[in-house]
């Protein structure tokens, strides 16, 4: 006996559809897009909503509501919403509805958390590398780099010969929604650079156009690189789970700490916001305020 086909739900059908329509964007955002509105087609299937024009705000800040009291934190629904806009934005182009419900919802806000960041001499700790063997003379290149120049970790991963210029020690940067920018180079980081291209030269694959390689040749991953700087914390000594971002953030911070120029730092970023910028100033508050704390004789506590 022949099992019935199983009945093709509409709602997840046309989100398919969306989805393969998104190309552009990278397979995170996709994925992410993915999960965001199968939450969604499985709230709808569960209060009786059965056509994408049924879900008006109403009911979509319900939805929100539902998913904020299961734990999820206000920047995740922030994404979600996100992911609603988009998709209904393509359902307004299909002619199947007329109206956003995600136009102008909120989110219920969730406290900012600041990001673990080295001081610096914990930097200087990391990057004081003995080792000369081609492993490492990489390892602290990418190092040495993303703390002088502020990079994301894709934006290490991605960088080719043809976009460091040692001459004027500057490194051209291709960053979130493939803007460029353009970002200094310091003294110590072209140093080791010219001491990698060096050792590149042995082990790259021919017309291999990645600045940072395995030891197969080919461009280096970003879990390969994640995994190389916390096996260096390790051996530094640095009390830390370090990932690869922290130097981001420490050039960010140091930075701002030593300059009080804000608008420079986003810059420097590729911030399109000045508002994700300003998490570094409440760290370098917080510098101040232990400053303030240990030092001022109204402040400190009696031992």
């Amino acid at each position: 006996m022949h099992s019935k086909p199983a009945v093709p739900d509409p709602l997840q059908q046309s989100v398919n559809v969306f989805l393969q329509t998104l190309h552009h964007l990278s397979p995170h955002t996709v994925s992410a897009y993915r999960r965001d509105l199968h939450c969604l087609c499985e709230y709808c299937h569960g209060h009786d909503i059965s056509d994408w024009t049924q879900l008006d705000a109403r009911r979509l800040q319900e939805f929100v509501a539902w998913r904020h009291r299961r734990g999820i934190s206000g920047r995740s629904l922030q994404r979600n919403l996100s992911a609603v806009r988009a998709f209904y934005r393509y359902l307004i182009d299909q002619g199947v509805t007329r109206a956003n419900p995600a136009r102008g919802l909120k989110t219920p806000k969730s406290p900012r958390r600041l990001p673990t960041l080295l001081d610096v001499d914990q930097s200087a700790r990391l990057l004081d590398i003995d080792e000369d063997d081609t492993l490492s003379v990489r390892d602290r290149a990418m190092m040495e780099l993303m703390y002088s120049s502020g990079l994301r970790l894709s934006e290490l991963t991605g960088l080719n010969l043809a976009d460091i210029d040692l001459a004027d020690r500057v490194v051209s940067v291709t960053g979130k929604g493939r803007k460029t920018r353009t970002v200094p180079m310091g003294r110590m980081a072209c140093s080791i650079l010219r001491y990698w291209l060096e050792r590149r030269r042995d082990m790259a694959q021919p017309d291999e156009a990645a600045l940072f390689i395995s030891r197969r040749g080919s461009r280096l991953s970003t879990r390969s690189v994640q995994q190389r700087f916390q096996r260096w914390a390790v051996r530094q000594g640095i009390d830390l789970h370090l990932h690869p971002h922290m130097l981001r953030h420490s050039f960010a911070s140091h930075i701002l700490e030593s300059s009080g120029d804000l608008r420079a730092v986003q810059e420097l970023l590729g911030h399109a916001d000045i508002s994700t910028t300003q998490i570094y100033t409440h760290l370098d508050f917080q510098h101040l305020a232990r400053v303030y704390d240990e030092t001022h004789p109204r402040a400190r506590r009696k031992k």
